[in-house]
C-alpha cells in the first residue's frame, strides 16, 4: 500500500519538474529575441528560483540562508555577464562561483545544526552555486556573435532531452534515450533553423542529453516526492547548465 501511494507523488514530481525545465527554456529564448535587460531579467530569476529551492531539494538545515548564498552569486553573474565588455561576457562568473563557495563554507562552519550533514551539505551547496551561476551562459551566448539561432538550437536539444526524461521508464533506459534524441535533435533544429554544422551541433545534443539525464537519475535517487521550491530548483538547474554548454561549444566547434 506504501508502495502505491508513493508512486504517484514520484511522477507528479518528474512531471512537474519536466514542465518547469521547458517553462525555464520558453522563457530563456524569448528574452534572447527580445532584448538584453530581458534575457538578463530571466536569468536572475532562474538563479534565485534555482537558488531558493536547491536547500530543499537537499534537505538541510538553514534554507533561507543558504538559499541567499546560492541564489545571490547567480544573480550577480548574470547581471556582469550582461555588463561586461566584450569578449570578456563570462570574466566575473569565476569570482561570483568563489565567492560563493566561500560563503557557504563560513554558513557551514557557524550554523550549529546538522552536524552529521555538513560534509554533504556543504558540497551539494557548492553544487548549487555553480548551477546558479552557469545560467550566465545564454547571456554571453547571446552576445558573443549575435546568432541567436545557436541558442534556439540548444533549447531545442534540451527540451526534447527534458521530454525523454517524462517516460515512466528505468532510468537505464531512458537516459540513453535522451541522449540519442537530443544528439538527433540538434543536427536537425541546426540544418532547419540555421548553416551550423551537423557534427557540432551533434556533440552539442549528445553532452547536453547526458547533462539533463544525469539530473533526472538525481531527482529518481532522492527517493521522496518533491516540494514546490525543490522542484522548481531541479527543472531550472540542467536548464541553467545548458546555458554556459551553449556558449563554450558555440566558441570552441563552432566560431
Amino acid at each position: 500500500m506504501t508502495a502505491e501511494l508513493q508512486a504517484p507523488a514520484r511522477s507528479l514530481g518528474s512531471w512537474t519538474i519536466g514542465v518547469v525545465g521547458m517553462a525555464g527554456l520558453a522563457a530563456i529564448i524569448a528574452g534572447v529575441y527580445t532584448s538584453r535587460e530581458v534575457l538578463v531579467a530571466v536569468a536572475v530569476a532562474m538563479a534565485a528560483a534555482v537558488g531558493i529551492g536547491w536547500p530543499h531539494f537537499l534537505r538541510i538545515p538553514a534554507k533561507k540562508t543558504l538559499a541567499a548564498v546560492i541564489a545571490v552569486p547567480g544573480a550577480g553573474a548574470a547581471v556582469a555577464a550582461g555588463l561586461a565588455p566584450a569578449p570578456g561576457y563570462l570574466d566575473w562568473t569565476p569570482a561570483f562561483i568563489a565567492l560563493g563557495m566561500m560563503a557557504v563554507f563560513i554558513v557551514q562552519l557557524l550554523r550549529g545544526t546538522g552536524q552529521a550533514q555538513r560534509l554533504e551539505s556543504t558540497l551539494g551547496c557548492c553544487a548549487g552555486v555553480l548551477l546558479a551561476c552557469l545560467g550566465s551562459g545564454w547571456i554571453a551566448g547571446a552576445r558573443f556573435n549575435g546568432v541567436r539561432e545557436m541558442l534556439l538550437v540548444a533549447a531545442i536539444s534540451a527540451a526534447v532531452a527534458l521530454l525523454a526524461g517524462l517516460i515512466r521508464w528505468p532510468d537505464s533506459v531512458v537516459a540513453p534515450l535522451g541522449i540519442v534524441m537530443a544528439g538527433l535533435a540538434g543536427p536537425l533544429a541546426g540544418l532547419v533553423l540555421s548553416d551550423i554544422a551537423v557534427l557540432p551541433a551533434a556533440i552539442f545534443g549528445v553532452v547536453v542529453g547526458a547533462v539533463l539525464a544525469s539530473f533526472r537519475r538525481l531527482a529518481t535517487l532522492r527517493g521522496a516526492p518533491l516540494n514546490v521550491p525543490a522542484a522548481l530548483s531541479m527543472g531550472l538547474a540542467p536548464v541553467s547548465a545548458v546555458g554556459s554548454l551553449a556558449y563554450f561549444i558555440d566558441k570552441l566547434l563552432i566560431y
